[in-house]
């Protein structure tokens, strides 16, 4: 066994499992981080940015991580009500006064948080528009979100609408009036040491960038003003998307993660209370599915399960079903995902923290697989 208390067997038998799903071709490679109780048992990078498999992973390989993005975001809203800024109660018309009318006024920030506003599941505002300016989405979501529902009628989890207007919810109250960018990197970056995450890409993390490979896999391109391409957003050094937009590494979703498993601290350095913690890591969507994952699910011939969604976090929750989190989880296990990509969880029952960032994007029924397989096994090695 290792230091931390976890297999050194088992998590050999992980490294095995991946190199064995990249040899068959289901994604290029990945960076993997598990520890026990903030104790390393495996760091390790397996594979390559691309299918030739000619641009080796390392550790601090840097990935666009997708809607792992939503959890920086979350977490700036769960500040901004502990400091005062706003409530979990406030109307987002209040805070968004041009957000209002169409039913619009009956949306909270807790309906935001825990996908359930109401809004249509929407991929892109207006087919084909450049999403790497803030300002211009948020006024594209102003003219065009509508309610579809009543808030809490359905779970329906938000691509960037809900992300869009809890940024610049936050923006808006700012004592500072501060950009988004401005916000992440000295509320949440600086503080927790975060040296190669940046929102956009950053000149200097360039030359470690993984190009996203989409192959197919994603319903939409992802257009920046600099024209890089139809997924060229992802590569826009000045690019403010609080729903996609951040670039890391493994290494700094680690110490995110790990001020997470601590209640909100690292080290000396605290970003928010225990006490929206707990409250943010309560199953707040009851038994109710996620409409997305039950539309995809449909493919493979799944039942609808319960969305197990907090306040701004990804629950396992308690039933035996399909989980990125995997079946072996506490129900407590929370953290963030992003598309066919990225993952982080914490499971608190076990003190186990998980992280893994990967090259290739997955159809997202494989990805729940691969990422349930990965994860079980992670967990079978706490012992």
């Amino acid at each position: 066994m290792s230091e931390a208390s976890m297999s050194a067997d088992r998590l050999r038998h992980l490294q095995a499992v991946v190199k064995a799903e990249i040899a068959a071709g289901l994604y290029h490679g990945a960076v993997i981080k598990v520890a026990r109780g903030g104790q390393v048992a495996l760091d390790v990078a397996i594979g390559s940015a691309d299918a030739a498999q000619t641009q080796p992973l390392t550790r601090d390989s840097v990935f666009s991580i997708f809607s792992v993005t939503k959890a920086f975001t979350n977490v700036l809203t769960l500040r901004a009500i502990e400091l005062g800024q706003f409530a979990l109660t406030s109307r987002i018309s209040d805070l968004i006064p041009e957000f209002a009318g169409h039913g619009r006024e009956a949306v909270e920030i807790w309906h935001l948080l825990s996908h359930q506003a109401g809004f249509p599941i929407i991929f892109e505002v207006k087919p084909g528009m450049y999403i790497d300016r803030f300002d211009e989405m948020v006024a594209a979501v102003v003219e065009v979100v509508k309610p579809v529902d009543p808030p809490c009628a359905k779970v329906s989890y938000s691509p960037l609408v809900h992300h869009v207007l809890l940024a610049e919810a936050v923006r808006r109250t700012d004592p500072k009036r501060r950009s988004y960018r401005a916000i992440v990197q000295e509320e949440i970056l600086t503080p927790l040491g975060m040296q190669d995450t940046s929102v956009g890409v950053r000149p200097d993390l360039r030359p470690r960038k993984v190009v996203p490979d989409f192959r197919g896999n994603y319903p939409i391109g992802h257009r920046g003003h600099s024209n890089l391409g139809p997924n060229g957003a992802f590569e826009e050094e000045h690019a403010e998307m609080p729903w996609v937009g951040i670039a890391s590494t493994v290494p700094d979703m680690f110490r995110f993660a790990e001020m997470l498993r601590q209640g909100g601290a690292l080290g000396a350095v605290r970003i928010l209370s225990p006490a929206i913690l707990e409250l943010a890591r309560r199953n707040w969507t009851a038994e109710k599915p996620n409409e997305l994952d039950a539309q995809r699910s449909k493919s493979r011939g799944w039942a609808p399960t319960p969305a197990f969604i907090g306040l701004g976090f990804a629950l396992r929750g308690t039933a035996i079903c399909h989980h990125l989190f995997g079946t072996l989880a506490s129900p407590g296990t929370y953290g963030n995902y992003g598309a066919g990509t990225t993952l982080y969880w914490v499971d608190p029952e076990r003190d186990l923290t998980f992280v893994c960032l990967s090259a290739g994007v997955m159809e997202s029924n494989a990805n729940v697989e691969r990422f349930q397989r990965l994860s079980d096994i992670a967990i079978s090695a706490a012992v």
